[in-house]
């Protein structure tokens, strides 16, 4: 008597293959909505926790934003030496190595006995160096939340997760061994002779008194550009966090680079060394924002670039001409036909045609002016 053997056959595993392969399908872009939604949520809960710091550090400091610039800077032109010559201003200090020594950006000469000098470190004590020519425009303390002035009203540690979006894996990497590191800085020569600057980044314009940004100001060809802050006697004077006419249209902190909506490539090919693209490189970048009224919301370009239309549009209907939201030169050279040259913020390494927008970091009026007129 012959038995009979129980078992699948090939069309039926084939089928079964199949409906696993079709629900892999189904739920791999739902997974991957659900992680990328996490992330988000995670340096959303960061801008909060900056957010949270900013509030505090107003209130030690009579509602005054963070800076490194002393008040009667633009007496003397900015000018390093003459600064120096009558007072030593604080230097940017980033921490204690676990080693006992004291790390930072320091000023040496005149009055100030630091290591360091005006040529190498001056660029730091403005919000943005590009202002006085020759530091870039991407550079100065705006880049750096995590100077011991500021983290100390995190948790005194120069490098932490807090400043480090989970999506910018760039930066994270870099830091990976400084996280775990026992004291408040962990030394360049442990980290391959680099500074790791954190995620988020002030807005340099708010940060400067409104006159520098003010939307009177052009040079001589008629294009619009801030008034230069030596010119002013309070250019260097930060303004109060109560001095913000439209605390829910102007961003604070921003994440720097391009990590919401991404699209392509991490890293942008104008650069060299590679850098990745930066928030304003893409029209459906969204960055996670932080806003004067301490609300947090994704941002996006294409909402930025449709607010600048609309307050152009309307101004040129019923009153003078307005430049619209931020500074920006006309580019015709720039790769992507970007709008802003390298000077503005890198808007020629731009990853697409569409983008246009020099928000945050170039607001007219500064912490007076809008990234937006509507509302995240």
């Amino acid at each position: 008597m012959r038995t009979k053997r129980s078992g699948f056959t090939i069309v039926e595993l084939l089928v079964v293959v199949a409906i696993i392969a079709l629900l892999i399908a189904i739920l791999l872009p739902a997974i991957q909505k659900a992680r990328e939604t996490a992330l988000l949520t995670q340096s959303i809960a960061n801008l909060k926790n900056l957010g949270t710091a900013n509030a505090s550090y107003a209130a030690d400091y009579n509602d005054r934003q963070y800076t490194m610039c002393g008040d009667e800077w633009g007496l003397y032109g900015g000018n390093c030496q003459a600064i120096l010559a009558i007072s030593c201003p604080p230097n940017a200090i980033v921490g204690w190595d676990a080693g006992g020594g004291l790390w930072g950006y320091w000023l040496g000469g005149g009055t100030c006995t630091g290591p360091g000098t005006c040529a190498s470190n001056w660029c730091v004590s403005w919000p943005n160096g590009g202002m006085m020519g020759g530091c870039g425009w991407g550079f100065g303390s705006f880049r750096m939340p995590n100077l011991k002035a500021f983290n100390d009203y995190i948790n005194g540690r120069f490098y932490d997760k807090v400043y480090y979006a989970p999506k910018d894996v760039y930066s994270l990497e870099k830091v990976s061994y400084a996280l775990q590191y026992p004291g408040e800085f962990c030394p360049p020569s442990l980290m391959n002779n680099e500074v790791v600057f954190s995620t988020y980044v002030w807005s340099p314009a708010a940060m400067w008194n409104p006159e520098v940004f003010s939307s009177d100001s052009t040079d001589a060809s008629g294009a619009s550009i801030p008034h230069n802050p030596a010119m002013l006697a309070a250019g260097f004077k930060s303004p109060g966090v109560s001095q913000c006419r439209f605390p829910d249209q102007k961003t604070w902190m921003i994440e720097w680079y391009w990590l919401q909506n991404r699209e392509g490539g991490e890293f942008a090919p104008c650069y060299t060394p590679a850098q990745p693209y930066l928030y304003k490189h893409g029209y459906n970048s969204a960055p996670g924002t932080l806003w004067f009224d301490n609300h947090v919301a994704t941002f996006g370009m294409g909402t930025a670039m449709e607010s600048n239309q609309r307050v152009k549009a309307q101004q040129a209907s019923g009153g003078p001409a307005y430049k619209g939201l931020w500074f920006g030169v006309p580019n015709t050279s720039a790769p992507t036909g970007g709008f802003i040259t390298a000077a503005w913020g890198d808007n020629d390494c731009g990853y697409d045609m569409l983008i246009d927008t020099n928000c945050h970091v170039a607001t007219i009026d500064g912490i007076q002016g809008r990234d937006t007129v509507i509302t995240q």
